[in-house]
């Protein structure tokens, strides 16, 4: 295998949060090598991940997940190391990680529960278009 700059990694997102499609989008956006696959956490394989992670049927997590070289990351951790590949000043989030995790996962709790309503709810999960659709695992 290549280095872990060429290792492809999996997003789990909400799919049908706005805010979690939106940033599937920024993602997409800032990540020219395609390293990033993505599926819906409510989709059969975003569930079938699940199950594998966490070793249980729990269908109502919902906190981005990035499964990257045998490694699970969940909350901050996964968005801080998504930011750490991605195009532009973006990678400069990263150092977001000396902040001890309790503290970065209660920042993200709160944007996580307040989600719906800033930024709103699909009742369908996210369909991509089908130039994207080799970006989504099925």
């Amino acid at each position: 295998m290549g280095s872990a700059d060429q290792v492809e990694q999996i997003v789990l997102f909400d799919g049908v949060c706005n805010l979690c499609n939106s940033s599937v989008n920024f993602i997409i956006d800032r990540d020219p090598k395609a390293r990033f696959k993505f599926a819906a956490l409510q989709s059969e394989k975003g569930q079938e991940l699940l199950s594998q992670i966490l070793r249980t049927n729990e269908s109502s997590f919902d906190s981005i997940v990035l499964i990257s070289n045998n490694s699970v990351y969940i909350k901050s951790s996964a968005a801080l190391r998504i930011a750490r590949h991605l195009n532009g000043l973006w990678p400069i989030l990263y150092s977001f990680m000396i902040i001890p995790k309790p503290l970065r996962d209660f920042v993200y709790d709160f944007i996580a529960k307040n989600r719906y309503k800033w930024f709103g709810k699909s009742d369908v999960c996210r369909i991509p278009t089908p130039d994207l659709q080799s970006r989504f695992i099925e």
